[in-house]
């Protein structure tokens, strides 16, 4: 029997000024006024793509002391974004990326469900955690936790807060002509949720919302963050987006839902993905090599090599060979507030593959920094891109694609007008949107068949 035909995701997220963008294009816009995400939003809703994606900065990055300018200098509060998105659009999915390790189950669970009802059922929570002090500083618990910590600290929160959106049935406010309105449970919002973790009792102030709780989506790639996605997550997003290694990520992670009674439909794997579309693929494969020397100029390459070797190479040559000495190890003092920072376990290790790279290619520093920060792009026509997400998707390398594009606002327009159409052709993407909410966009589970994992005790 033949196999049947997959169903893709889309998603887009809204990058702000990072290495992915290149702000400095003519045709980049703000990156934090309202009409930027307006129009951004309203692209991606026209396109019918499943739902608009914001990241989260906690602390303004900083490289020998000072603000990483190459890289986000400032976002807006998330929460507020998505609110006012929901009054702009009808149908899209709104995911924001929200800390666990700096925030509180109460305060998460109520902003999460007002949303939801904001938007008729449209949110959705990526929940990740938080692993260095610096960033910290800027929260009252501030401090460090460790990476099994952090996904304890999680996983806890994660139930806490689902304690908290199911406290509610749903149908328990009733409005009588005669009565007015009233509860027909006065117990309804009551809820007491205890472990190492939180030692929280009340009354949940906020009523059942459309979707129960919001989609969760979860980021971690170690064993432990696809552990929590496996136990806990709806859709989990990736950096593995070429076929082999789209493939072991998705087999290993799909591999792990049934020890805890999930199917492979009920979690979705969703990589990032940039593109760059030409009337040709030649013309296509021209632009992006314009786009990549646009997004790692001279100054980021010499900043991305800082990353890793933790030390002032500023009188460094990016057009020359890779430096002769080795990284510092040890804590990273020349980035604080990176992410990628923390990637690179074994920065000896990571530092002769490089070079081994760098000889086999001959490329110069800046070359090799282009090579290395590439992440999946979809380069070609239109035909040719529609092409190769399809095939990705039918050979279970992913469940979709989040698309990344170097500029904003503007940058999903074209993939919308041109590769959308060819897809819907194939009969691989919806026409129009068949639900209302965010978990119809997915096919996902209801909220109210399950709840996350966990081992403590709640009522």
């Amino acid at each position: 029997m033949s196999k049947p035909i997959k169903q893709i995701h889309l998603a887009a997220h809204f990058p702000g000024v990072n290495n992915t963008t290149v702000w400095s294009d003519p045709a980049s816009g703000s990156h934090i006024e309202f009409d930027s995400f307006v129009h951004f939003a309203q692209t991606a809703e026209r396109g019918k793509f499943d739902f608009l994606f914001l990241a989260e900065g906690l602390r303004l990055r900083e490289q020998g002391g000072e603000i990483y300018d190459l890289d986000v200098v400032g976002r807006p509060d998330t929460f507020t974004v998505l609110a006012a998105l929901a009054a702009v659009t009808e149908r899209l999915g709104l995911t924001g990326t929200i800390n666990s390790t700096f925030n509180e189950p109460y305060e998460v669970a109520r902003q999460f469900a007002s949303l939801d009802h904001l938007s008729d059922g449209r949110a959705g929570w990526n929940v990740v955690t938080s692993w260095d002090a610096f960033t910290g500083e800027n929260f009252r618990r501030g401090g460090f936790l460790a990476e099994d910590q952090r996904y304890a600290r999680a996983e806890s929160f994660l139930a806490a807060a689902t304690t908290l959106f199911d406290s509610w049935r749903g149908d328990e406010i009733v409005a009588d002509k005669d009565r007015g309105t009233f509860l027909t449970n006065p117990a309804a919002g009551e809820f007491a949720y205890r472990d190492r973790h939180f030692d929280i009792a009340g009354r949940f102030n906020v009523p059942r919302s459309p979707q129960g709780r919001p989609v969760i989506f979860q980021a971690g790639d170690s064993d432990q963050g696809r552990e929590f996605a496996a136990s806990s997550a709806d859709a989990i997003f990736s950096r593995h987006g070429t076929l082999a290694e789209g493939q072991r990520f998705f087999s290993d992670v799909k591999g792990r839902l049934a020890k805890y009674h999930r199917q492979d439909h009920e979690l979705l794997i969703l990589p990032a993905a940039t593109f760059v579309l030409g009337d040709t693929d030649a013309d296509a494969a021209d632009i992006a090599h314009e786009v990549r020397l646009a997004q790692v100029s001279p100054a980021t390459a010499i900043k991305f090599l800082e990353q890793l070797w933790n030390r002032d190479l500023s009188d460094h040559d990016p057009d020359g060979p890779l430096p002769s000495v080795d990284p510092v190890v040890g804590e990273n003092t020349i980035a604080r507030g990176r992410a990628s920072v923390r990637m690179y376990r074994d920065p000896i290790a990571t530092a002769n593959e490089w070079r081994a790279r760098a000889e086999a290619g001959n490329l110069t520093t800046r070359e090799l920094i282009i090579d290395v920060t590439g992440r999946q792009n979809f380069i070609g026509s239109a035909q040719t891109i529609a092409a190769s997400i399809d095939h990705l998707v039918q050979s279970d390398a992913s469940d979709g694609f989040i698309l990344v594009p170097h500029v904003t606002p503007g940058g999903l327009d074209a993939f919308v007008d041109t590769v959308v159409p060819l897809l819907q052709e194939r009969g691989v993407f919806r026409a129009d949107y068949q639900g209302t909410t965010l978990r119809d966009h997915l096919g996902l589970t209801s909220a109210h068949q399950r709840r996350p994992h966990s081992s403590a005790s709640n009522s």
